[in-house]
């Protein structure tokens, strides 16, 4: 007896299944896009362009440094190192994961998966680890008593736990409404018609050169040849004409013989665009730069820096806001979150070339924005004696309101 998704979903609703478990994939599948392949957080991984996409963003959230931050009194900020979870946020969350490799692995799963889950580990109050859980085996219930999301996570074994959302720390991307917004909504599973059309094109192109075969040109003759002869004719014209060094040689054909060159036709030519159209489709929806992943054929020596720019504020930066707001509803306690942030650097996205920033060091020194050793230390240089003074021009005067005879 087999039962649709919809007969089951039917059936489970009063079991209390939620959209979001994982066993409902596994059970079913993905299903099928109107290309004819099936798109899963997995599987689209195959295609070059998503793949291309998801390292960009992974890798560049890893490389961040992640701080957590005291306020001062006089409204300025400090590292606060003295804090527990400055070691875990910036150095290593665990006793087998460095900071980087975790935010890779989790920012991967939300790239993907719209959610990323990692299991926090608490001696008392104090959080003491932070474990990355895979997306698929988490699934979000909502407490009937007090509206908070709760969590199902299935073990290796395949028995699930239950734990209370301050035993989770959970990424969620913009959500689809679904478990009363409290599941981020896959990219992938967003665009999935998309990619899907992008893996048919490759498909179609692996058949094309695994099960057919494509010559160089033609070999015309009026009359009708014998098998040792166009085997004879093979032979011998492969040997003089084919391979590298015998490229550019003149041909010399006889009794008649033409020589038809096959050129790509308006179909190979638009399928060729079309190939190249589903990267762009593929990147405008992770809202990546083309040259960030390989396709330079729009950009140019003067806009890339600009693309830079773009990257960090229309793609990196929402990101950046999901972990500070999940850092600090998750691993801050109420009284913690008056005192202590979370905040990433990002100097390294926006570093301009040495020329242009120096350029940038000298004007902020010369109008006491910076004083010389804060621009020092952003070169990963020491200070020096009186190098924390802060200057100002001398032509410059506090303003009075009143105009000046």
């Amino acid at each position: 007896m087999f039962l649709s998704l919809k007969t089951f979903l039917g059936m489970s609703k009063s079991a209390g299944v939620s959209l979001s478990d994982p066993g409902l994939s596994l059970l079913f599948g993905p299903a099928p896009t109107a290309a004819g392949t099936n798109v899963s957080p997995e599987t689209a991984m195959r295609c070059p362009a998503v793949f291309a996409c998801i390292k960009v963003i992974a890798e560049s959230v890893s490389q961040l440094p992640l701080i957590l931050y005291r306020r001062t009194a006089d409204g300025g900020k400090e590292r606060a190192t003295d804090h527990p979870l400055y070691t875990l946020l910036h150095d290593q969350p665990n006793d087998w994961t460095s900071s980087t490799e975790f935010r890779q692995t989790m920012q991967a799963a939300l790239s993907l998966h719209g959610n990323a889950y990692a299991y926090i580990g608490r001696s008392g109050d104090r959080v003491v680890e932070l474990i990355p859980l895979p997306s698929a085996s988490v699934a979000v219930t909502v407490d009937s008593a007090t509206v908070e999301p709760r969590y199902r996570v299935t073990g290796l074994n395949g028995v699930p736990s239950e734990y209370d959302r301050r035993d989770i720390l959970h990424l969620r991307s913009v959500g689809n409404g679904a478990s009363h917004g409290y599941v981020g909504a896959s990219p992938v599973m967003q665009v999935r018609e998309a990619i899907g059309l992008a893996l048919a094109l490759e498909e179609h192109a692996g058949r094309l050169f695994g099960n057919g075969a494509r010559p160089a040109g033609l070999l015309k003759y009026a009359k009708t040849l014998t098998d040792v002869t166009i085997k004879k004719l093979r032979v011998g014209f492969d040997q003089a004409y084919a391979g590298g060094p015998n490229s550019g040689r003149t041909a010399i054909l006889e009794d008649g013989m033409d020589f038809v060159p096959l050129q790509f036709n308006s179909v190979d030519s638009q399928f060729l665009e079309l190939r190249q159209f589903q990267v762009i489709e593929i990147a405008r929806a992770f809202r990546i730069p083309l040259h960030k992943i390989g396709s330079l054929e729009r950009s140019t020596n003067n806009n890339i820096e600009t693309q830079n720019g773009e990257f960090l504020t229309d793609c990196i930066i929402p990101i950046l806001k999901l972990w500070e707001g999940a850092i600090q509803r998750s691993l801050l306690s109420p009284n913690e979150r008056k005192e202590y942030f979370t905040e990433f650097l990002v100097d390294d996205l926006i570093r301009a070339d040495l020329e242009r920033r120096f350029a940038a060091y000298s004007v902020a020194i010369l109008n006491g924005v910076l004083n010389p050793n804060e621009c020092r230390a952003l070169e990963n240089r020491p200070g020096y004696a009186g190098g924390e003074i802060f200057m100002r021009p001398l032509n410059t005067a506090p303003t009075t309101g009143r105009a000046q005879p």
